[in-house]
């Protein structure tokens, strides 16, 4: 019998993710299987510029009574149903130093805070892929003054704000409540669980190896290039060696930048423009309006000692979508008893994103 070649195309192996310290497993010969399984909707775009309807257009009343601006570039304001407020008692717990049952078991923390919406254009009818490189540079200078502004109100006026949570839910398979362009951010009085896993990560890499885990991913993607989608002075786009989602991607600063708040302009105008190229990629892909969860991972606010050294900015892309703009992974089964799983490698995502234009958007050829 002749032993045959391992095939990282069609056998199937588990992938270590150094950010989480967990696992995927990848099983790509699973791709050929038929599809008889959930299918959604196709996305049509059809919506107006302005929508007298959307809570979100300029001039609109909100739901909760107030009236939105006439505003003529991003818009932020705070989240009428907010995941955290600032303003609540304080939570009582008698005995909790005491080791028993009950303070092993059912631990709770209080949690206090603000969220806010990012309206990202005034008209209802655009998204990210769609807009002006300038009006991305808006996005951005919005995240960066945010960020900026909640650091100093913690640091000044004592707000419990210890980290912001930049993200966007784009489309209804991902979630979204309102189609208006639009992103949110929470901020928290502690750091959340992924962001926290990752900083140990990061810690542990460099107590191990003298090195920063994202400075030699970075050198080691554009070594290999096999996962790399886009790249330009500032950042590189890669599908990550261990993604679990089939076209999820990750923005990497190339230099060690711990947040928005130290970028420049030079690095605002090339994030912008690898966003927008990233997009139109995504939604050239299947012909739609690929929807995605977006977020963005940095250093919390006023960080300083091991929570600055060890923080890298980066941003997580995880789309949903399979095989075409109707079919969506889901994550079942083995997937929520067991571990993450995938069919299509990162390696072939990755080709698949490469080779498609990421300059003109397929609405523009119709």
């Amino acid at each position: 019998m002749t032993a045959q070649e391992f095939d990282f195309s069609d056998n199937s192996h588990r992938r270590y993710n150094p950010l989480t310290d967990s696992w995927v497993l990848v099983s790509p010969h699973r791709a050929k299987r038929p599809w008889l399984g959930q299918q959604e909707a196709a996305y049509k775009p059809n919506s107006p510029a302005y929508d007298p309807k959307c809570y979100l257009c300029p001039g609109n009343n909100r739901a909760t009574g107030g009236q939105n601006p006439e505003y003529e570039s991003t818009y932020i304001f705070p989240n009428d149903y907010a995941a955290v407020k600032i303003e609540q008692p304080p939570l009582l717990q008698n005995d909790s130093d005491k080791d028993n049952l009950k303070n092993r078991l059912f631990k709770v923390q209080s949690v206090r805070g603000n969220c806010f919406v990012i309206c990202f254009s005034p008209k209802h009818n655009l998204t990210i892929p769609q807009m002006k490189e300038s009006d991305l540079v808006n996005i951005i200078n919005a995240w960066q003054n945010l960020n900026n502004d909640l650091a100093k109100e913690a640091r000044e006026n004592h707000k419990p704000f210890k980290y912001l949570q930049i993200f966007e839910n784009k489309g209804t398979a991902m979630g979204c409540s309102n189609l208006h362009p639009h992103g949110q951010a929470w901020c928290l009085e502690s750091i959340p669980s992924e962001v926290s896993q990752e900083l140990k990560s990061f810690g542990k890499y460099k107590h191990e190896h003298k090195t920063d885990l994202f400075a030699d991913y970075v050198k080691l993607e554009l070594e290999e290039k096999r996962r790399l989608v886009l790249e330009n002075e500032s950042f590189i786009v890669v599908v990550p060696y261990w993604a679990i989602w089939p076209f999820e991607t990750m923005i990497v600063s190339k230099k060690k930048i711990s947040s928005v708040s130290q970028f420049d302009h030079t690095m605002k105008k090339e994030l912008a423009s690898i966003l927008k190229q990233l997009t139109i990629k995504y939604d050239n892909l299947f012909e739609t309006s690929f929807p995605y969860s977006m977020g963005i991972h940095q250093a919390p606010l006023n960080a300083a000692g091991d929570e600055l050294h060890n923080s890298w900015f980066h941003m997580h892309f995880y789309p949903p979508l399979l095989r075409s703009a109707t079919v969506r992974k889901f994550l079942v089964g083995f997937e929520l008893l067991g571990e993450p799983q995938r069919d299509l490698t990162p390696e072939q995502a990755a080709e698949k994103l490469r080779n498609l234009d990421g300059k003109t958007h397929y609405l523009d050829k119709l």
